[in-house]
């Protein structure tokens, strides 16, 4: 395998190059995906009208950490893992960028002027408070004091940052719970929370139109967002589990990451049948079954060419900082298209292009000067080698 990505600093396990890429390639396209997201919110909640299922990114988001969650430690528990390690390892990982997104997210709450989107000026106070609950990962109730945007984000520094919560929820599951299932029962936890998902996905139950839930603790947002992440999560360490790669797989990498890319770019699918949102029907064809199809061919494939193997590696290395850190950009940025009344992506596609290529500098940078070496010394000081 090739030399492995800065996803690795903690694992001794060789890592799935195209895996890593492919995380890379979706976070990419999340960073583009929300430039359009801007526009819609900018114009009052219009249907996004380019790469109207960038979403999606987050529930394979979820399918790729299961399935490298459970290549890298099912084997290990009860030999060279312990509890306290696994947790360890985890934060590690995880918990250097939330706290770069949550400064980042004050610094650029203060350059768009300390103010909630209905124009009500947040204290100081408030912020620090937004920040330092951030930074333990507490999420904010809609309408409390520390909602200091004022639409009811769990962690409104970085929006983000839900995904990332029950990402942590379901570390502390797996450690505590699921790794100690059987093969068996847990295909029996899959179908459950399948089964729940696909009931908020077919039949609409918070209203969206589509599975967007999981960012605020308002109504069932809470139960969907633990759902979407509970099924692809543990689908994910079902198929590490079975896996076993395919033969002569070429050009796995390019092939899926093309599918991808043509999945979020499908227009929104309007309307109902028998009750079920159509919408509803091709997120779960996309979810129960092209993203683990997705991932086993992944899994699958190596890359053989120079080329294949610097894009994978860059774009894994960037995958997690770039998710962590251009949302609080994107902030300025939806509130400049506000101030200015913008609606469409050809009044700003200067703009728009500044702001993606200034996001990816931005991971890159924090990735380099800040989380690579925070987690090299981190592991130094808290990991010893097994």
């Amino acid at each position: 395998m090739s030399r492995p990505s800065s996803a690795a600093y903690v694992d001794s396990k060789p890592h799935y190059e195209i895996l890593d890429g492919l995380r890379g390639v979706a976070a990419l396209l999340v960073v583009f995906y929300h430039i359009f997201e801007g526009l819609s919110f900018a114009a009052g909640g219009t249907v996004i009208t380019v790469i109207n299922h960038g979403y999606l990114a987050v529930d394979f988001f979820f399918i790729l950490s299961g399935f490298v969650i459970g290549y890298a430690y099912d084997d290990r528990w009860g030999k060279t893992l312990t509890l306290g390690n696994f947790f360890k390892r985890r934060l590690i990982r995880l918990h250097p960028m939330i706290v770069m997104g949550a400064v980042l997210g004050v610094v650029f709450y203060v350059l768009q002027g300390c103010e909630q989107w209905d124009g009500t000026h947040v204290g100081t106070s408030m912020i620090m408070l937004a920040l330092l609950c951030a930074l333990f990962f507490i999420p904010a109730t809609p309408g409390s004091c520390y909602d200091i945007r004022g639409n009811g984000e769990m962690f409104p520094l970085n929006g983000p940052s839900w995904s990332l919560f029950f990402e942590y929820i379901g570390n502390l599951l797996y450690a505590l719970f699921i790794h100690r299932l059987s093969t068996k029962a847990l295909t029996v936890l899959v179908v459950l929370t399948g089964l729940g998902l696909a009931w908020f996905m077919l039949f609409d139950v918070v209203g969206y139109g589509m599975i967007g839930v999981g960012w605020t603790l308002d109504g069932q947002n809470f139960l969907g967002g633990l759902l979407r992440m509970l099924f692809p999560f543990s689908m994910g360490m079902l198929l590490a589990r079975k896996f076993q790669p395919l033969k002569n797989v070429r050009g796995a990498f390019w092939v899926c990451s093309a599918i991808l890319l043509m999945l979020f770019f499908v227009p929104y699918i309007e309307g109902k049948a028998g009750g079920i949102i159509l919408n509803g029907v091709f997120e779960a064809v996309c979810i129960f079954l092209i993203f683990p199809a997705l991932v086993w061919l992944g899994a699958s494939g190596r890359t053989t060419d120079r080329r294949s193997t610097l894009v994978c590696k860059f774009s894994g290395d960037i995958s997690f900082p770039l998710y962590a850190v251009h949302y609080p950009v994107m902030y300025l940025f939806y509130s400049w298209l506000i101030e200015n009344k913008y609606y469409t992506f050809g009044e700003i596609w200067p703009m728009a292009i500044v702001v993606y290529a200034g996001s990816v500098l931005l991971a890159y940078a924090a990735l380099k000067w800040y989380d690579e070496p925070v987690r090299k010394r981190l592991t130094k000081r808290f990991l010893r080698k097994k």
